[in-house]
């Protein structure tokens, strides 16, 4: 059994003296884990830190095997992102939830794909600009795990307009006509998920965000396996909240 694709490093853990037992978030073969013999070396360890890309190539003799992985620098990310403390707080929170909530072994090459353009922007842009493609990231990983939210209108009335809300039992969109005196016990819909030319979301559009997601990834993908937010999510929940002002 052998296959190659692209892939970003989750995590890694040592295996015996010299190896590695690297986790990945591939484009076509979903989170998978393999081994590397010789990845604890300082010439291969640097390299699968998390947050890379890294051109891999498998290879077990059983598919349910284990296997081994071999790894070629693509795209190295973690020492910037890791001298950032928001840039840090962002990867902790993205390798995290995608190692609680993404299957094993079941391909979603959308939710790769944006990891990858998250990560660029932890790079090079400002915490408020990443933190809205992490809201949009997880928006797309509620939706590929089949748990989607409904934004297209809202669920009491029909309309299209004026939508604020989203319901935490059905996640779907309600204006502020049709959240009548219920409005306190729904999510805020910031405006920047209705991709409606909305002005720069402000810090509390970010933290709102932030909760409506996390809210919907426990609820629905977390909880019924048995886990927990992880802390690093938890953490940017409160890093987001600390630029309110």
């Amino acid at each position: 059994m052998e296959w190659s694709d692209e892939a970003i490093v989750l995590s890694s853990r040592r295996h015996g003296e010299t190896g590695l037992v690297l986790e990945l978030l591939t484009r076509d073969h979903g989170r998978h884990a393999g081994l590397v013999r010789g990845g604890a070396s300082r010439r291969v360890k640097p390299a699968l830190q998390p947050g890379n890309s890294v051109h891999v190539n498998w290879r077990a003799r059983l598919a349910e095997h284990l296997g081994s992985f071999t790894c070629e620098l693509a795209r190295a990310r973690a020492g910037d992102l890791m001298n950032s403390r928001e840039g840090l707080a962002g990867l902790n929170a993205f390798t995290a939830i995608s190692a609680a909530a993404m299957p094993e072994r079941e391909a979603h090459a959308a939710v790769f794909l944006g990891g990858e353009v998250l990560l660029d922007a932890m790079m090079s842009e400002d915490a408020r600009h990443w933190m809205t493609l992490f809201i949009r990231w997880e928006v797309g990983l509620l939706e590929a795990l089949g748990f989607g939210l409904d934004l297209s209108e809202c669920a009491a009335t029909g309309t299209r307009a004026d939508l604020a809300y989203v319901s935490p039992k059905s996640g779907r969109a309600v204006s502020r006509d049709g959240a009548g005196t219920y409005a306190s016990r729904l999510f805020a819909l910031p405006a920047f998920l209705l991709d409606t030319g909305a002005d720069e979301p402000t810090p509390k559009e970010i933290s709102e965000g932030l909760a409506l997601t996390g809210h919907f990834l426990l609820e629905r993908v977390l909880q019924p396996h048995g886990r927990q937010m992880p802390a690093a999510r938890v953490r940017l929940d409160a890093l987001a909240d600390s630029q309110i002002q």
